[in-house]
């Protein structure tokens, strides 16, 4: 188990995708990582496809101090998440701290506006490009790749790139950091 004892936050709110959200967090916990589901409020919301998600701390209560990397998934939560300071000071916070942070799908809204996709390659839904871009990002169209200590995933279709990704880039992080 590459993850062991890793604490790893993972962002929903309601209308998150339902598989970005729980095949990342069964991935994460197959390998050992304790994962805590953050975002606006504690309790249950819906994914954007119906299944439910437990809300377990709000960003208020955590910062980057709590957790060993991030994980932003995508669906319409990333709009409703980047809204709230507590969560974009929390991304920008875990980035500042050199710990890595996976982005999948529309997550990338939540990452720009949290400021860190600066400089960095990035993808996402074809919906968000645009908005990558202008934030500064450079755009590939690829399932997933890593980059700065991010891992990117474009869409559902490739969660399990994705999460191949994000797993290589989480155990390499806690390897050195163990």
């Amino acid at each position: 188990m590459r993850l062991e004892g890793m604490r790893i936050a993972v962002l929903a709110a309601e209308g998150v995708e339902d598989l970005e959200y729980w095949c990342t967090v069964m991935r994460l916990r197959e390998e050992g990582a304790r994962v805590t589901s953050v975002g606006i409020a504690p309790g249950t919301v819906l994914g954007k496809n119906g299944l439910e998600v437990p809300v377990t701390r709000a960003a208020t209560e955590v910062d980057q101090e709590a957790f060993d990397a991030l994980v932003i998934p995508g669906g319409w939560a990333p709009d409703k998440l980047r809204r709230y300071p507590a969560v974009t000071d929390l991304v920008a916070g875990v980035r500042a701290a050199g710990k890595p942070i996976a982005v999948v799908c529309h997550g990338g809204l939540v990452a720009i506006s949290a400021k860190i996709v600066d400089g960095v390659r990035a993808t996402g839904s074809k919906g968000i490009k645009d908005d990558l871009v202008n934030a500064g990002a450079t755009w590939v169209d690829e399932p997933a790749f890593r980059d700065q200590g991010m891992a990117w995933g474009r869409v559902v279709d490739d969660i399990p790139a994705f999460l191949r990704e994000t797993v290589d880039l989480f155990a390499e992080h806690h390897a050195r950091h163990a």
